[in-house]
């Protein structure tokens, strides 16, 4: 037999970014295992991608176009030939724009995260048509946007620096679940004598392994981040020499925490006074010894009404106690600022007509937009919708609205996709797309710091077509002449990055090719001498950008949209705060239908504390209903201390199909947006549970 290794990438929505080594013998691929010689990959894969080739034949491939031939959401589709299915689409699209581009939607995320198969000639298709604009929120807008007021880029500490650090804050995120790379540079740094502590609601997977659990209310981890900077300032454990170098703002600053002492936090927070000051205190004495601390803020933090704040509160930590000064110091939530993108040439914007004013869609509303009418302010009722790289009905909040949204009858959805996932259910024309395994792609990383190359390791399935492909085909179908629609993956994928650009001059897309991964040229700390993005240049603890786009232009505690201290009566009916964190078997939406990951989740479950439970004589097993004025779903009570008292905590995504009552925890959530980004408040739930 012909054996061959192909060097690929995993696509998905994880800050690892793992280099893959696909065994390929005789065109099909019987192996996929992590690169060992790349160094954040270190040879390990999750359990989830180390099943990819069984994702990738799985039974249930969408491998032919498909058309609806029952109602919609009831998954009942015939196939159809490729040239029906891009004839359908084509003359229901030029029939829309003929009246009004702007009726078109696109819907995407992360289902890749690549830069050709995510967004170049998809991009390029909707922006010729004059489509509405999509903007992509439903992850970490809200936590880019503080972090950007306040350093100016999504930048900061290089993983490979995490096993130096002798005190690691682990705020929101639980990476034993979604950043494993990272967590094992934790335990290096345990190994070593490190602090590791867990900043959580909920007593995770990695909350266990820590030294320290601190498990705050939902939605007040600005008020904790607040109180560490009263301490560190009452007790001068700060780095005077950096904050007068490299900061702005830090009288103003040092006035406004004044307000925030550890009695007014700690009742905030729902934890002990002692928890403030010695969080504080071990944060501030580390840099004292001339130690690095590093926090690894994750986006569980910022899915609630103050989460931009929240980030932009914690991100003005390091420079206090100069934490900056150090390799493998700082923070870390993304690192996607550091790579120098080529989007607008991927994405061609200038493709956009002149004549039209556009209008954008927040992609965390789409149940409320779908179910709007034509008006002025609003615009075009959405005519179309065409999904790809995401699930909406599944993954988008107030799913109820979402399901309603999609099963208009006047609404001509077109979804591109592995499965009949939830969304699939209810298009009128499904599109076979490639898996990873199957196209070429390039990408950049949000926890690491290497470009990375795709190459396609088997041929497509069936008649599956990668993304940049039924673009292209649309296009043409749509008579769209621009040579940029003729351009092949490759002369996608070597735009990628900008060679100019010094953090990338060593991009050659054909090298990158044959190496799978190059490491952008940049400093291992990257603030320790200043050099901040922000209109000042230095670390904004009062930014006057705030100040003019409209918010606090310092630190502040914005409270839950839902919580009993902040809204008490609606407590009064539903007591119990809900967070729905990533299972550890599932990413997102994907990977629910591999039987094995989905056998070694369970079923749909729900963790309540132990008081909670016996108010409401709940036991583990039982069926529980979890409900508020949005909608209901059921599952499994396993009754834990793992979730503090007054939480319960969903794990998910699970796709409704598979939930014994066709629903999920998005059910509960809502469309309710954050203060900064526009981002959605998944974390910011108030519901009641009852047995059975």
């Amino acid at each position: 037999m012909a054996t061959t290794i192909v060097r690929a990438v995993c696509p998905h929505d994880c800050p690892d970014t793992c280099a893959l080594h696909v065994t390929v013998q005789d065109g099909i691929a019987t192996e996929v295992r992590g690169d060992p010689d790349h160094p954040t990959t270190a040879g390990v894969l999750c359990t989830k991608v180390a099943r990819y080739t069984e994702r990738t034949y799985h039974k249930d491939r969408v491998l032919h176009p498909l058309k609806r031939v029952g109602k919609k959401g009831e998954g009942q589709f015939e196939q159809i030939s490729w040239d029906e299915a891009l004839t359908t689409i084509a003359a229901k699209l030029k029939k829309i724009a003929d009246r009004n581009p702007l009726a078109i939607l696109p819907y995407s995320y992360a289902g890749t995260m690549g830069l050709v198969q995510g967004d170049s000639m998809s991009q390029r298709f909707f922006h010729k048509i004059g489509a509405s604009f999509l903007d992509r929120t439903i992850c970490a807008t809200a936590g880019g946007t503080g972090y950007k007021y306040t350093l100016g880029a999504r930048v900061g500490t290089d993983v490979e620096q995490t096993q130096n650090a002798h005190l690691i804050l682990i705020w929101g995120g639980n990476p034993i679940a979604s950043n494993l790379h990272f967590w094992m540079r934790v335990q290096e740094a345990k190994r070593n004598g490190a602090k590791i502590i867990a900043i959580d609601p909920y007593r995770s997977l990695t909350a266990e392994k820590c030294h320290q659990h601190i498990a705050l209310l939902p939605g007040t981890d600005a008020a904790l981040a607040l109180g560490m900077m009263h301490v560190l300032i009452k007790e001068d454990l700060l780095d005077h020499g950096y904050i007068s170098a490299y900061t702005t703002g830090f009288e103003q600053l040092k006035q406004r925490v004044a307000e925030w002492t550890p009695e007014r936090v700690a009742e905030a927070c729902g934890i002990s006074m002692d928890e403030v000051v010695n969080l504080a205190r071990a944060y501030g004495e580390c840099a004292q010894r001339g130690e690095a601390s590093m926090i690894r803020m994750n986006y569980g933090m910022q899915r609630v009404r103050g989460g931009g704040m929240a980030v932009r509160n914690i991100a003005c930590l390091p420079a206090l106690v100069g934490a900056w000064r150090h390799a493998g110091g700082g923070v870390q939530l993304s690192l996607s600022d550091t790579f120098p993108k080529n989007l607008t040439g991927l994405q061609r914007p200038d493709l956009f007509p002149q004549s039209l004013t556009p209008r954008t869609i927040n992609m965390s509303t789409i149940g409320d937009d779908l179910l709007r009418e034509s008006s002025g302010s609003f615009g075009p009722r959405i005519e179309a919708v065409i999904v790809y790289n995401s699930n909406p009905v599944a993954v988008a909040p107030e799913s109820n609205a979402v399901a309603r949204g999609f099963a208009r009858e006047d609404l001509f959805t077109v979804v591109l996709e592995h499965f009949q996932t939830d969304t699939a259910d209810y298009a009128d024309i499904v599109l076979p797309a490639t898996t990873q395994l199957e196209h070429v792609d390039a990408h950049s990383a949000y926890g690491h710091l290497y470009m990375m190359a795709n190459n396609a390791a088997i041929a497509p399935m069936g008649e599956a077509k990668p993304n940049t492909e039924i673009f292209r085909l649309l296009a043409h179908r749509m008579s769209f002449d621009d040579p940029c629609f003729r351009e092949s993956d490759d002369e996608l994928a070597a735009q990628a990055f900008k060679q100019s650009d010094a953090r990338a001059v060593h991009f050659d897309w054909s090298s990158l090719k044959k190496t799978g991964w190059a490491k952008l040229r940049v400093p291992d700390a990257p603030f320790a001498q200043g050099g901040f993005l922000t209109p000042s240049g230095k670390c904004e603890f009062y930014s006057e950008q705030m100040q003019r786009d409209g918010y606090d232009p310092l630190p502040t505690y914005i409270p839950p949209y839902e919580s009993v201290a902040s809204n008490p009566a609606l407590a009064g009916k539903y007591p119990l705060a809900m967070i729905s964190p990533p299972a550890r078997n599932f990413l997102n939406s994907s990977f629910v239908n591999v039987q094995s990951l989905r056998d070694t989740e369970g079923e749909p479950h729900v963790d309540i504390h132990p008081e909670d439970a016996q108010h409401r004589q709940i036991a583990s097993g039982d069926t529980v209903r979890i409900f508020n004025d949005r909608g209901s779903f059921v599952a499994l009570a396993r009754v834990t201390d793992k979730a503090r008292r007054g939480l319960v905590v969903g794990l998910s995504i699970w796709w409704k199909k598979f939930a014994s009552d066709q629903k999920n925890a998005n059910e509960v959530t809502s469309q309710r947006l954050t203060d900064m980004g526009g981002g959605p408040t998944f974390y910011d739930v108030l519901v009641q549970v009852e047995k059975g």
